[in-house]
């Protein structure tokens, strides 16, 4: 097993581990204790997170912990290239928060959680596991994603334990829409069959969409099956390194309402664009995170 420490004080801006993975962002990394989200109040503690990852095709797992001012790695692989590319450890959070506007509720939020960093998952993950958000608690969506990962994943052993990685496409596209429903997925079921089809042969895949300008390439990821222009948002933000990207999901729409309702447009695509200008334009998808985060804290329990 290979291990390794990353010294958080040497990040421009710090990093929050458990706001960062327990922020709405991922359903692709679970904690190792099992509560997700219970804890919400205690963020900079020692939760555990695991998740999966491929080196030349060949999967690998990995645990992730923050403590005593460093962020501690456990992998299968020599992993700190992957946690630094999965948790954006290069980003300057504080060259960020600089860019972005002088706003009351932006400045609560990246004061409240500082250190949260956006993820960056792969782009199949991402695009599935946001497929399966629809209408969903959490809980839910990460309990879909761990048994796609259980019934048609690869095994993994770790650390004394048989995990298994994330279903690649191939495997997803073998999978009857049956076997899907029976995962819990309903309606989402056949959605995630034709989309893993769709990448299994060759005729789309979402990291494709990095050569387009930022709405192009929301576009060309609503050509999957089961993807609207907010899941589009959602994979390239947390996947496609579209950091002015602002999906407009319920909790955005009530903060337009409350706190910028000059952006409320009508439509998807003029409310979005009026929305990422009042947030700062680069780092629109940034500013939107915290303020989703600061504010389903605040004011609610449920995600």
């Amino acid at each position: 097993m290979e291990s390794g420490v990353i010294d958080i004080d040497a990040l421009a801006g710090g990093f929050d581990l458990q706001s960062t993975l327990e922020s709405g962002q991922s359903y692709l990394w679970w904690r190792e204790d099992g509560r997700d989200y219970e804890d919400d109040e205690q963020y900079g503690g020692e939760a555990r997170y695991l998740t999966t990852t491929r080196i030349d095709g060949s999967p690998a797992a990995l645990r992730v912990w923050q403590a005593d001012g460093q962020l501690h790695w456990e992998s299968t692989i020599d992993a700190e290239a992957v946690v630094r590319n999965r948790l954006r450890l290069d980003d300057d959070l504080s060259a960020i928060r600089v860019a972005t506007p002088d706003d009351d509720l932006l400045d609560d939020a990246f004061d409240t959680y500082s250190g949260m960093r956006l993820v960056r998952d792969p782009p199949f993950g991402a695009l599935v596991s946001f497929i399966c958000s629809a209408q969903m608690h959490v809980t839910r969506i990460h309990g879909m994603q761990q048994s796609l990962r259980e019934t048609f994943g690869t095994p993994v052993e770790f650390d004394g334990e048989t995990y298994h990685a994330y279903p690649t496409p191939e495997q997803l596209a073998a999978a009857s829409e049956s076997e899907l429903r029976d995962l819990s997925l309903g309606y989402r079921a056949p959605y995630v069959k034709r989309t893993a089809e769709m990448v299994a042969t060759g005729e789309a895949a979402p990291a494709d969409a990095r050569e387009e300008p930022y709405e192009e390439a929301r576009d060309a990821l609503t050509a999957f099956v089961g993807v609207g222009e907010k899941v589009a948002d959602c994979v390239l933000l947390f996947s496609l390194d579209y950091l002015e990207a602002v999906p407009l999901d319920t909790w955005i729409r009530k903060t337009i309402a409350e706190y910028y309702p000059d952006c409320d447009r009508g439509n998807y695509t003029e409310t979005s664009r009026a929305i990422r200008n009042r947030l700062g334009g680069e780092y629109a998808g940034y500013a939107q995170t915290y303020v989703f985060h600061y504010l389903r804290n605040e004011t609610s329990t449920d995600v």
